[in-house]
């Protein structure tokens, strides 16, 4: 179990260093060609998978944060404690770097008219973006790794207000239980957008940071099947 969760822990660290670096390269004007020299790289389109990825998982990360702190308070279980800690921790800081992303490309955190997870599939369903990075958003048939959003919830793997409000209720084992279900869909859900921009997004930085975000959750969520186990329950579904 330390293992895993060592290597997990590594996986988001080593994006996150890899993506303030490419951050920073971008902000100072571009990327090296390889031979000293600078090049401007575009900024992302209003509606590409980059900037529908930095809008989406900023708020997916969001939930996720709030959910551990609620559980640090509902219980004494140091083991949940800790993974609720790194969690929140983890993901806040990424969420930071997303929404940073959006300052620096000069593009909005919030679209009215913009679905949740409609840049989803753009690459293959929309045939490319126009001049605005306009790529659609139609969801229709696209794959998400079989997640899709329950009855309530925004995104998949996102909890409805009923979830949480049982979370904040929860005490002891209960609480522990839950919220490990709970997080363990919120992973596969992250796990499948995080796949998406890694096949999708252009910015290198992003698709680094999504890919760091697909092997440590995916890691957690065998460190959270094992904590489940150790408590005579099961992920759900």
């Amino acid at each position: 179990m330390t293992r895993t969760y060592w290597a997990a822990g590594t996986a988001v660290l080593l994006a996150l260093l890899f993506a303030v670096a490419a951050t920073v390269a971008s902000a100072s004007g571009g990327e090296g060609d390889g031979d000293g020299s600078r090049t401007s790289s575009r900024a992302p389109g209003l509606y590409s998978p980059d900037a529908g990825f930095a809008r989406d998982m900023a708020v997916h990360h969001q939930q996720a944060v709030e959910m551990s702190f609620v559980v640090r308070d509902r219980t004494k279980d140091e083991p949940v404690r800790s993974l609720a800690y790194d969690i929140a921790n983890t993901q806040a800081n990424q969420r930071g770097m997303l929404l940073g992303w959006l300052d620096l490309w000069g593009l909005p955190k919030v679209v009215a008219d913009e679905p949740p997870m409609s840049w989803m599939g753009t690459a293959d369903q929309h045939g490319g973006q126009d001049a605005s990075g306009h790529a659609g958003h139609e969801m229709g048939g696209h794959d998400m790794g079989g997640v899709t959003a329950k009855p309530g919830a925004l995104m998949p793997g996102m909890a409805t207000k009923e979830e949480l409000a049982r979370l904040g209720a929860a005490e002891g084992r209960d609480a522990e239980v839950l919220y490990l279900q709970l997080m363990t869909d919120h992973h596969k859900g992250g796990v499948a957008m995080a796949q998406g921009c890694a096949a999708q997004c252009e910015t290198p930085a992003e698709r680094a940071l999504a890919q760091g975000m697909v092997e440590a959750q995916q890691s957690e969520l065998t460190l959270m099947a094992d904590m489940l186990k150790q408590r005579g329950a099961a992920p759900r579904g």
